[in-house]
């Protein structure tokens, strides 16, 4: 970490900033506008907490967030910044506690998932996918999702009578997805109570059941294994716990696929922005946890990684967002859609500075005899 130099909090910032070629008060896209003066000592005392808050109170300003975040991630200002109060917090509490356990596991639900499901509909593709969509030969965001649910679908080798787990099931979209063109029958665990009511609703007469229920209380047998973009609320202290849970419910031939944003190093906290504000108690796995956590428990069959999907997937998402803003402002605040703006658009920047990547993992008891084929497009297998 850089150390707070004798200069003013101005002046430190400016020089911070044009290191990534940002000015401030310049005239470019990711340039930043500052209309408050307190913004500076503002952010030297709490670093990315106020950079997000002093965004949402209008402190500061800027034409393309999401060019201001790429250039700030790839040119690794991150990590020059000094260490401030809210980061030694984050550090000491996931230290201490353990931010994701039991007690803790319906917070994130009832924060962010509850936001409401008319903001979600506006804002997602026609089938409701909360992940990362695999672009490779998709033209929109709705062909997107689709090729990312067939994928995972078959990278499990799903077919016409198996029993799917779907851990963090979301609204239901790749469990309705799985049964009507697979043929499985699915249950689906969520800690959302909008997602698991929603879910039931879309889901109805298919073989699917929709359960509010946390990981760890799940005892059934399953031929096959799902977890898409939930991983990211386990954290570390309970990896192996997770990773337990699916070896005791897989059958001993089936397979188990992670989806699941991570970082490229590993860590013990999620950015106090981010964890104050969208995901409570949330943090990034990296290649060592992941793989520790699965350290005589699973074999890794295939490792796939399309974070660069994202970015487009989150330009999509705020686009939806921003189009739909006339009907969403009759529930929603100018600060929620600040907030909701810095969210999508600071994740796309970090995506396309490949500071943040998407893995799909997947797995199996004891390695697939004969091997397993990865698959990475849609002829794959046909």
């Amino acid at each position: 970490m850089m150390g707070f130099i004798n200069n003013s909090s101005e002046q430190y910032l400016t020089d911070l900033l044009s290191q990534a070629d940002i000015e401030v008060n310049g005239s470019r896209p990711w340039d930043i506008t500052v209309s408050n003066r307190g913004f500076f000592d503002r952010i030297v005392s709490s670093g990315s907490l106020a950079l997000g808050e002093s965004y949402m109170d209008g402190w500061w300003h800027c034409e393309a967030l999401d060019q201001f975040f790429f250039k700030l991630l790839r040119h690794g200002t991150d990590r020059k910044f000094r260490l401030t109060p809210p980061m030694v917090i984050s550090y000491l509490k996931a230290c201490v506690l353990n931010c994701q356990c039991r007690r803790r596991a319906f917070q994130v639900g009832e924060q962010h998932y509850d936001t409401g499901n008319d903001l979600f509909r506006l804002m997602l593709d026609d089938r409701m996918v909360y992940s990362c969509a695999y672009w490779q030969d998709a033209k929109n965001l709705n062909e997107a999702q689709e090729a990312k649910l067939d994928l995972i679908c078959r990278k499990l080798r799903l077919a016409p009578g198996m029993r799917l787990l779907d851990i963090g099931c979301g609204w239901g979209s790749l469990l309705r997805f799985a049964a009507r063109r697979y043929g499985v029958e699915a249950v689906g665990v969520t800690v959302s109570r909008e997602q698991a009511e929603l879910a039931r609703q879309r889901c109805a007469g298919l073989p699917i059941e929709v359960r509010l229920q946390d990981y760890r209380e799940i005892s059934d047998t399953f031929d096959a294994i799902v977890s898409v973009g939930m991983f990211e609320h386990v954290g570390y202290k309970n990896y192996r716990t997770f990773m337990k849970v699916v070896r005791h419910c897989l059958s001993d031939e089936g397979l188990f696929l992670l989806h699941t944003i991570a970082a490229n190093q590993t860590s013990r906290t999620c950015d106090p922005w981010f964890d104050k504000y969208i995901f409570p108690n949330g943090m990034l796995p990296s290649i060592r946890q992941v793989g520790s956590a699965i350290e005589g428990l699973l074999i890794m069959e295939d490792w796939h990684n399309f974070g660069i999907s994202y970015d487009r997937t989150l330009m999509a998402w705020h686009d939806n967002f921003q189009r739909h803003w006339p009907i969403l402002k009759e529930k929603y605040s100018e600060r929620f859609r600040r907030m909701w703006c810095f969210y999508l658009l600071s994740l796309a920047g970090a995506f396309r500075a490949r500071h943040t990547q998407v893995w799909q993992v997947v797995m199996s008891p004891s390695g697939k005899i004969g091997g397993y084929i990865s698959l990475r497009c849609p002829e794959c297998l046909t």
